[in-house]
């Protein structure tokens, strides 16, 4: 079994199409079916079930699949090693993020980590934050901007950047209380929630089960913005991070929630032993990010003066 058989498979596997993973290569089609037919014969199972349309994995695919993903992760960061011992940093860095996570800006630390490391290929992708540290976890993923629920996550590594309370969004004539509010208080309020996998949903589902109440939104969505128009329409509230109530202060209510809730902290996510490049990464988020957070009591107060307005 060869590393290059791993990659074919890999990229089939992405793709579920023979055609698209050979473009995606740069290799021919029929080269890439002999590949996988090889690695098939070799491991004395088939690997896809094939269509006219598209590819899935049978079993033994999908048993492979992740141990294929940590071996070329493993292999990719020991040659990375031996280039950061050259002096050189090279490879991919792949980094992930939940949005509007923390004190980070994405796009300018990675225009900055581009214009300093030329020759580190560097991708990104959204997604939640359950998602993100298991794509860590399979060297799917280099660092990840996470938001860390307690739930430890078996490889991984969290680097606490900030730490904020939970608020709850409303319209201005919502009617809630301007002093912190309970969750009790929103028993009748329609609310508007993110999907799955969010941090921000975790952490919600757990403020309403210490209240002894199921955490149910009318409405789900998979970004930020979505999230701000629904409350910003009266369409329901939202139990968000305190750092949400500064986006839109003209237009939205931001009321503290009391006591006891549970502390959202943004997070870095990365593997034990990340590669040279991550490391890099990680050296540049955290001497630039930690001195510029803004501290806990800095956002309560501000959320406190706008609840009051």
């Amino acid at each position: 079994m060869e590393l290059r058989q791993l990659e074919h498979f890999v990229a089939v596997a992405e793709e579920r199409h023979f055609t698209r993973a050979a473009q995606n290569l740069l290799i021919s089609q029929s080269g890439l079916s002999a590949s996988i037919r090889a690695l098939e014969v070799e491991l004395g199972a088939p690997l896809f079930v094939r269509s006219t349309r598209r590819v899935e994995l049978t079993a033994a695919g999908k048993a492979l699949l992740a141990d294929s993903l940590r071996t070329l992760a493993s292999a990719a960061a020991a040659q990375n090693a031996v280039a950061a011992v050259r002096g050189l940093l090279r490879g991919t860095l792949s980094v992930g993020a939940e949005q509007c996570v923390g004190p980070v800006d994405i796009p300018t630390e990675l225009a900055r980590f581009r214009k300093a490391n030329p020759g580190v290929d560097i991708r990104l992708r959204f997604a939640g934050s359950a998602e993100l540290a298991e794509a860590v976890a399979s060297g799917q993923t280099d660092v990840a901007l996470v938001v860390d629920t307690g739930l430890p996550t078996q490889g991984v590594r969290l680097v606490p950047l900030a730490t904020h309370g939970l608020i709850v969004l409303s319209h201005p004539d919502r009617g809630l209380p301007t002093e912190p509010c309970t969750i009790a208080d929103l028993a009748a309020e329609q609310l508007v929630g993110f999907q799955a996998g969010w941090g921000c949903r975790v952490l919600a589902e757990r403020a309403f089960a210490s209240a002894g109440m199921d955490y149910r939104p009318s409405m789900e969505v998979n970004d930020v913005h979505s999230l701000l128009d629904l409350v910003g329409l009266g369409l329901g509230v939202a139990v968000v991070p305190a750092p949400f109530g500064l986006k839109r202060p003209d237009q939205l209510r931001a009321t503290p929630l009391g006591a006891g809730s549970p502390q959202w902290t943004a997070a870095l996510a990365v593997a034990e032993e990340p590669s040279p490049a991550a490391t890099a990464f990680l050296d540049q988020l955290v001497s630039r990010v930690r001195p510029q957070a803004a501290s806990s009591v800095a956002i309560s107060s501000a959320v406190s003066s706008m609840s009051g307005a």
